[in-house]
């Protein structure tokens, strides 16, 4: 009988797409779930919301709370598969201080929790107790598959590899939609059924659609031909559409993550930037008020129903399990390091998204050989830092922290080496609690 243990079961909307799936799988039907979090509130919220759904859908599954660090290793001990899905620190203090602390110095940010000098941050918040989990994991599960679902993705998924025996991948919403979304763009929304295909290989939140085919035809000529004929890009997704105009290419992630990993579009020096390219600054602490709002309204239809209905969300924790248990093939993009060069002209240190093929032997990364030379000099710029910051995660030196912002293309662009080192000083005292380690 499988055992699905999930750290940071109290994001209780998140739980219920990934776990959801799970219970909806006849294949999976007496699933043992283990669900761990800090936060008691929100882990009962997680547990009586999956109760439902699992009496819904008569899934056999157990599901059981495992409350606080001293309960962590039994949530753990004996499980097939590991899902993690914590954030650090939180929306507030930490995301707060991530935005207002380099808004002082003039530095504007609008997700800030993948790369960036808040990438940087959250990275060095979350590696250690990622490393304490895993160490747990090779006590008392070291046959595990963990799924790491917690941003910054390729700094975490290369620390968890680098540091760690256990197997693991990091796994992101955006690879699967990224051929639809762009196919909406361009008006051939219509167009998008199950017989496009479509190649994406790059890191993180910076991958390229290389490919997309429709019953073997390259759709790419007629995209780039109907965008052409635009007056202006759709406002949603300017950003990526110019990208995609100026270097060939597609990006995986969206505008307003997109405009804060390149040097181009937030510039103190010329901020009609922002209008024209309807950049969203401050977007995820807006977002965080949002979504706590939005909790307290959708709480109750969550959990106060005795049944629950679910639909598959898409994520991809619940095919990895059925595709490993079952012997079933099945292609995901994935994170892993790039140790056996999967993107050639890439580092070997990097952590890199590439097509993975997922089945009883495990997960088997696809090699991809060279990325046009343009998309591989945009990803170095970003995978700079990302090394430099996964060294620090180790080596515990504020050194290696500020080589990792003095490299950030966009903290780079606006400030200077004395600002930057500034920057994280403050940075660092604000966030003393979670990092006491850094001398």
């Amino acid at each position: 009988m499988i055992k699905f243990t999930f750290m940071g079961a109290g994001s209780t909307v998140f739980a219920k797409n990934v776990l959801g799936d799970c219970l909806i799988s006849p294949e999976l039907r007496g699933m043992k779930i283990a669900l761990y979090d800090i936060d008691k509130n929100r882990l009962e919220d997680s547990a009586v919301m999956l109760e439902a759904i699992n009496r819904k859908y008569k899934s056999g599954a157990t599901i059981k709370k495992y409350y606080g660090v001293s309960k962590r290793k039994q949530a753990l001990r004996g499980a097939d598969f590991v899902c993690n899905a914590i954030q650090v620190g939180g929306y507030d203090p930490c995301t707060i201080t991530d935005f207002e602390i380099p808004k002082k110095y003039g530095l504007r940010q609008t997700i800030g929790d993948t790369l960036g000098i808040g990438g940087i941050f959250r990275s060095l918040r979350t590696a250690p107790v990622l490393l304490d989990f895993l160490r747990d994991m090779e006590e008392v599960c070291p046959n595990a598959f963990f799924i790491n679902y917690s941003n910054p993705m390729a700094i975490l998924t290369g620390v968890m590899q680098m540091g760690s025996s256990i197997k693991s991948v990091g796994l992101c919403h955006s690879v699967q939609h990224t051929a639809e979304w762009l196919m909406n763009d361009a008006g051939m929304g219509d167009q998008y059924d199950e017989s496009v295909s479509y190649h994406i290989a790059g890191i993180n939140h910076q991958a390229w659609l290389l490919k997309i085919e429709k019953n073997g035809k390259d759709l790419y000529p007629e995209i780039r031909k109907r965008l052409a004929k635009m007056k202006e890009y759709p406002e949603r997704d300017r950003v990526r559409l110019k990208m995609m105009e100026t270097f060939g290419y597609y990006i995986t992630e969206s505008s307003e993550h997109t405009s804060e990993y390149v040097p181009y579009f937030i510039k103190t020096t010329q901020p009609e930037l922002i209008d024209q390219y309807k950049i969203p600054l401050d977007e995820y602490p807006r977002r965080c008020i949002e979504q706590i709002e939005g909790w307290n309204k959708q709480r109750d239809s969550l959990v106060k129903k005795k049944t629950l209905e679910h639909f598959l969300s898409g994520e991809y924790a619940a095919h990895i399990i059925k595709s490993m248990t079952l012997n079933k093939p099945y292609m995901l993009g994935g994170n892993v390091l790039n140790t056996n060069g999967y993107i050639a002209n890439l580092p070997r240190e990097a952590c890199v998204e590439v097509p993975c093929l997922v089945n009883g032997a495990g997960l088997q990364p696809t090699a991809v050989g060279n990325l046009p030379e343009q998309c591989a000099a945009i990803n170095r710029t970003n995978i700079n830092p990302q090394i430099l910051t996964m060294k620090a995660c180790f080596s515990h030196k504020k050194e290696d922290v500020y080589h990792a912002a003095l490299l950030d293309p966009h903290t780079s662009a606006e400030l200077n080496i004395d600002q930057i080192i500034s920057m994280c000083d403050d940075l660092f005292e604000a966030h003393k609690e979670w990092l006491p380690e850094y001398k």
